[in-house]
């Protein structure tokens, strides 16, 4: 069942979080699987259905990023797998540094902190200009800013992966 319609939501990029925490709550009041406990083996079958569906939507978008990445997805439009062109520069430059570290050269260290709070910035940038495109597209259901999203979403999803890795390399690698 999609996403949207099992909550009772017309598909929007954005939600209000409280509406979206009451319909989830009412909703599971109602297919909770106690309540088919005496009822036959479909209709306890569909409670269970009816309550991971819940469960899946309400997981999905209530994160504003799962939701857009979601509504892509139901629109046809895929996130692309590799980088975005204007980060290729620094990407190398991270790279060499990772490795530095990892072959014991603790001065990467810095450099990767640095690189770390960056791209973490450039992430809640993204973050702040998303939640902008999602209330411009819900106005006017303009596909280029649809677009505009899936390129900020891939740019996210890129740096995302940046942070991660530099953060789980900086734990490893913990200085002395």
């Amino acid at each position: 069942m999609e996403f949207y319609q099992s909550l009772g939501l017309s598909p929007a990029l954005s939600l209000d979080p409280e509406d979206l925490k009451r319909r989830f709550y009412e909703r599971s009041r109602q297919w909770h699987p106690d309540r088919f406990s005496r009822a036959g083996a479909e209709e306890q079958q569909r409670a269970l259905d009816m309550t991971s569906a819940l469960n899946d939507a309400f997981r999905t978008l209530r994160d504003p990023v799962a939701r857009a990445e979601y509504f892509l997805k139901q629109n046809g439009m895929e996130l692309a797998k590799d980088a975005p062109p204007e980060l290729l520069e620094e990407v190398f430059e991270l790279n060499m540094a990772l490795e530095e570290l990892r072959g014991g050269d603790d001065s990467a260290r810095a450099p990767l902190a640095e690189a770390q709070e960056r791209f973490s910035g450039m992430r809640a940038e993204i973050d702040r200009a998303l939640a902008d495109l999602f209330v411009r597209y819900d106005a006017t259901r303009d596909a280029t800013a649809l677009e505009e999203i899936r390129r900020a979403l891939n740019r996210r999803r890129y740096i995302s992966n940046l942070v991660k890795e530099v953060e789980k390399e900086l734990n490893v690698h913990v200085a002395d």
